[in-house]
């Protein structure tokens, strides 16, 4: 990547309303649309779903897991097999995240030091040492459209000095990747990370320090990790003023419908999250009436569909008793369907929220899908 298009912007801004934005982010494997929601694919795959379905659901990028996938089949393997896009044959943009988030949910099995952190693989064992140089290479060896920088991510609720250190440590390790993707190939992103925890000095402090540093985009780490919503949500609201209005911002690990509504309504451009893939695995779908616990015996002679008015044909074609009974059952195929299902509804609430925000319509797309959560599903007298 030379000097001169070290920072080119590859995001632009299409339409506001309010603090609410849309966009269009044009990254080497193709363009995303903004609000996007990535599913996520830890492994290289999309646990339950084929890549086609998560392409027809409508998503435009997917997420990979850095640790994981060094660990697993390994970053230098991927790379000579033609890197994650032909490897998994998603083809379409990936943003793949630094391995930090392992180092707060592996603590156990994890060393940190300024020079990098030390992992015991969760597999076998192995004494893994994870840097923000060698992060940074795993990323650019598995091709993905958009890097993270490494950084540390502390649980809530956390004591002042400990959520202080890590932002710090964070700081110094951005500086750190950004040098180490200095020879990435021009149209490839690196995104830095604010960290701050629940204190608002420390995440104005981050996000001014990144900005100075300058980045393709950023994202708001470490919310979603035990804090109450309201406390997300008013370290958004801190945050995302804070960073340029000419780039991405991306909230990782969120979240729930009610989430990604409430944060695009602050800014937010990007999402990830496990949840639709782990809820369907459940028995959970995610619909416009809410969330549907299909484990529930009122479902067992419910001949409905999930929503008639699903654009998703899954949850048009099959009977609650139907999908009642191949969870209850442990069918693969239960948890395969809901799974889809939800994928598919994510999807389409980022359709929504896109027209709402281009038409000057948001805050009224918003009241209508809050109380069709809110009214919920009516069932047959």
């Amino acid at each position: 990547m030379s000097p001169a298009n070290q920072l080119a912007n590859h995001f632009e801004l299409l339409a506001t309303d309010g603090a609410a934005r849309t966009g269009r982010l044009t990254t080497p494997h193709g363009v995303v649309r903004t609000p996007a929601f990535m599913p996520v694919g830890t492994a290289g795959a999309m646990k339950g779903m084929h890549w086609r379905e998560v392409r027809e659901a409508g998503a435009d990028i997917v997420l990979g897991n850095t640790y994981h996938l060094m660990l697993r089949p390994g970053a230098e393997r991927i790379a000579a097999l033609g890197g994650l896009q032909r490897f998994t044959g998603w083809g379409g943009p990936m943003l793949t995240d630094s391995g930090g988030f392992q180092v707060m949910s592996l603590s156990e099995l994890r060393k940190v030091t300024e020079k990098a952190v030390t992992f015991r693989s969760h597999i076998d064992g192995t004494k893994v040492e994870l840097s923000p140089e060698r992060s940074i290479e795993v990323q650019r060896l598995l091709g993905s459209d958009i890097a993270m920088q490494m950084d540390e991510c502390v649980r809530l609720p956390a004591e002042h000095a400990d959520i202080e250190r890590a932002m710090q440590l964070s700081l110094r390790w951005a500086e750190r990747s950004k040098r180490a993707f200095e020879t990435a190939p021009d149209g490839y992103m690196l995104f830095g990370i604010v960290q701050g925890g629940d204190v608002p000095a420390l995440r104005h402090v981050s996000a001014r320090e990144l900005t100075n540093t300058g980045f393709h985009g950023y994202a708001i780490g470490g919310l979603a990790v035990g804090e109450p919503q309201a406390v997300m949500l008013s370290m958004i609201e801190e945050t995302a003023p804070a960073l340029p209005v000419d780039r991405p911002r991306y909230l990782m690990g969120v979240g729930t419908p009610e989430d990604i509504l409430e944060a695009v309504a602050r800014g937010i451009d990007m999402f990830d999250c496990v949840m639709p893939t782990r809820n369907g695995r459940h028995g959970m779908a995610f619909t416009r009436f809410g969330q549907i616990n299909l484990r529930n015996a009122r479902h067992v002679d419910d001949p409905r569909p999930l929503d008639e008015e699903s654009p998703w044909p899954a949850a048009r074609s099959y009977s609650r008793a139907y999908l009642h009974h191949l969870v209850r059952s442990g069918e693969t195929l239960g948890a395969m369907l809901l799974s889809e299902i939800n994928v598919a509804y994510y999807q389409e609430l980022m359709r929504g929220i896109r027209g709402a925000i281009a038409s000057g319509t948001f805050e009224d797309f918003k009241m209508k899908t809050r109380a069709g959560w809110a009214r919920g599903d009516i069932a047959p007298m």
